[in-house]
């Protein structure tokens, strides 16, 4: 059998955490061959391993059939190995052409030659139907574009592997079909890609086969066409889980949050722009009501207004009556407001603190935790522990972990505790299974229809249809800052939501 890469017996620690238990992973060459497991499950480790970014305390690397030792990225790629990483690598002030080429420039007397390189990546661009602007600077173009760049930078350099580190966690729906069709070419043309993810649908639609990690152990390989995704998941979690969502129906209450005739307007480049057009609507205990739409149609900027994390233009907010507007962030999640945000790293945690300090950053100043101006530190712990145990927060040292280097779902189900946790009258769950495994996934769904139950108001923003069909009791569909729909997810299909949220239908002619 002809393999181009052969990990064989890898073995990684980290203090406190054997990362990668004896793990071997053997990919042919022309395939794409999907990497699985949860949150933390050593999946980013093992290909870290590959690419030179650690080294492994046991095993070998085999590359075209020989023993390589790779000390770091330039190793990887002289052996053609290329990555993209889960979080972009690249220069944000740079232009597209600039940080395609940036390590391997080709300089006359001192002076960037850049005419050859700009027609090579002109070429690989139309080849590969990647279509990007070399002269765009990266901080100005989508995500989806941004990850085409860091997949030209690949080609660019000749790299016949390629990994692919969770490439979807950031892309639209749209991209995300794209992106497929883009790694199916590349493996026409004889590439070989490593496909790290999470998610069932994606491996059904491009991966050969699917090599499953679990708690830092290799569980199997198997072939994606003869496996469904309920086996692939129970490999995956090492029990069976449901794929889709148990609830009742929904028994409204009172209102709790109100929002009326509320905008957002920003200035850019000397115009004033709405980005969200007097938005009204209600939330009530125990109801669901999602929020659908197709990623920057103005959810963002609506829930920032709603939160006080920015200014909105007009409108008011209220929660159980009391008027909102005016009043400051902390007063909001002191009096009722709990919110899971879209960005962890920016607005979800603070990174240098441990858990524990993270999992009461809207509570330390309450008597509980803290007595005149000192921190009851044996209570925060205390306090820590119950909300890991609960959530199942996996990490190397308990609370005692610096926030930043836990795994990405990890961070999220932290935010998701200490949010839910605060027993709060309206929480607002932006994405809240974003970059999650089925298990994780599967376990916040349940979190947040028990608090629908126990008389919360939720609040959901998700660009994940499945999501929103299976959790919502209703959904508001935005485009273009306005909501163009209030539906019953008993009454739609996927198929007229899309069309909704792609602005191709609206409702009973409401503008």
């Amino acid at each position: 059998m002809d393999y181009i890469i052969e990990m064989l017996h890898i073995t990684k620690e980290f203090p406190g955490i054997i990362a990668n238990d004896d793990i071997t992973l053997q990919l042919k060459k022309g395939e794409i061959h999907a990497l699985l497991g949860e949150n933390g499950a050593g999946k980013s480790t093992l290909m870290s391993v590959l690419f030179g970014l650690y080294q492994p305390e046991k095993g070998v690397i085999r590359v075209r059939g020989k023993d390589e030792k790779i000390t770091g990225p330039l190793d990887a790629n002289a052996l053609g190995i290329g990555m993209v990483h889960q979080h972009f690598k690249l220069v944000e002030n740079f232009t597209v052409l600039q940080n395609i080429v940036l390590g391997i420039e080709t300089t006359k007397r001192g002076f960037l030659k850049m005419d050859d390189a700009r027609k090579k990546v002109m070429d690989l661009s139309e080849k590969y139907k990647l279509f990007v602007d070399p002269d765009a600077i990266i901080s100005d173009i989508t995500v989806g574009m941004q990850q085409r760049v860091e997949i030209l930078k690949m080609l660019y350099r000749d790299n016949e592997i390629m990994i692919f580190d969770e490439p979807t966690a950031v892309l639209t729906p749209q991209e995300i079909d794209e992106l497929m069709q883009i790694m199916k070419d590349l493996v026409k043309e004889g590439k070989s890609i490593l496909f790290i993810t999470h998610k069932l649908n994606e491996i059904k639609a491009v991966a050969d086969r699917c090599s499953v990690l679990r708690r830092g152990k290799y569980i199997g390989t198997v072939d994606v066409a003869d496996t469904t995704p309920e086996e692939m998941s129970e490999m995956m979690v090492g029990r069976k889980v449901n794929l889709t969502v148990d609830k009742g129906p929904s028994k409204p209450g009172d209102v709790v949050l109100e929002v009326k005739d509320l905008s957002v307007e920003a200035k850019r480049e000397g115009q004033t722009k709405k980005l969200v057009h007097d938005v009204s609507f209600q939330v009530k205990r125990g109801e669901i009501v999602c929020i659908a739409g197709i990623d920057g149609n103005g959810q963002t900027e609506l829930i920032h207004a709603i939160t006080g994390i920015s200014d909105m233009s007009t409108g008011t907010v209220t929660i159980n009556g009391e008027d909102m507007t005016k009043k400051s962030i902390r007063y909001k999640n002191t009096h009722g407001l709990s919110h899971i945000p879209e960005d962890r790293h920016k607005h979800g945690l603070v990174l240098d603190y441990n858990l524990a300090y993270n999992l009461v950053l809207q509570q330390y100043f309450e008597k509980e935790f803290q007595s005149s101006t000192f921190l009851k530190n044996d209570k925060i712990y205390e306090y820590a522990e119950k909300l890991i145990q609960d959530y199942d927060i996996r990490s190397s040292e308990g609370p005692f972990t610096t926030s930043r280097s836990m795994s990405g779902g990890n961070q999220q189900k932290a935010i998701v505790a200490r949010e839910i946790s605060k027993a709060p009258d309206i929480l607002l769950a932006v994405q809240p299974t974003r970059g999650l495994d089925v298990g994780a996934i599967e376990y916040i769904h349940k979190q947040l229809i028990k608090q629908r139950d126990a008389g919360a108001a939720i609040l959901l923003v998700s660009l994940e249809l499945d999501e929103v069909m299976n959790l919502s009791d209703r959904i508001l569909v935005i485009f273009e800052g306005g909501i163009v729909a209030d539906l019953d997810p008993k009454n739609v299909t996927v198929q007229e939501l899309g069309l909704y949220m792609a602005g191709a239908k609206k409702e009973g002619g409401k503008s």
